[in-house]
């Protein structure tokens, strides 16, 4: 069994490459807006924990990072998938559906 801060590390990891996947190359800000709207503004991902969760994921390869200049002239950092990532989401969405698979047993048994 997992310890708690490597499910939550887990479940970050998913969110976050699940939005990647879906949305395209984002910037963090539009990383933890998407994930937080798309939760009904139920899971909110504080700056201070999304940042070193990219960067933890760039270091793995599982995401690629690039600058950018947005409309407002403003420069961000945009975060992508890489076939790394892609391989590491698949796993990450099994992973997920085990786990709440047993709770959900859990649940229902007692």
């Amino acid at each position: 069994m997992t310890r708690p801060n490597e499910a939550l590390l887990g479940a970050l990891d998913l969110l976050v490459l699940r939005t990647l996947s879906s949305r395209g190359a984002l910037h963090g800000y539009a990383i933890a807006s998407t994930i937080q709207q798309a939760s009904g503004d139920t899971l909110r991902v504080e700056e201070g924990t999304l940042y070193p969760a990219l960067h933890r994921m760039e270091k793995s390869r599982w995401v690629r990072a690039t600058w950018r200049v947005t409309e407002s002239n403003r420069r961000v950092r945009n975060y992508a998938l890489t076939a790394a990532g892609r391989l590491r989401l698949e796993d990450a969405e099994s992973q997920w559906a085990r786990v709440t698979d047993g709770v959900a047993r859990v649940l229902k048994f007692l």
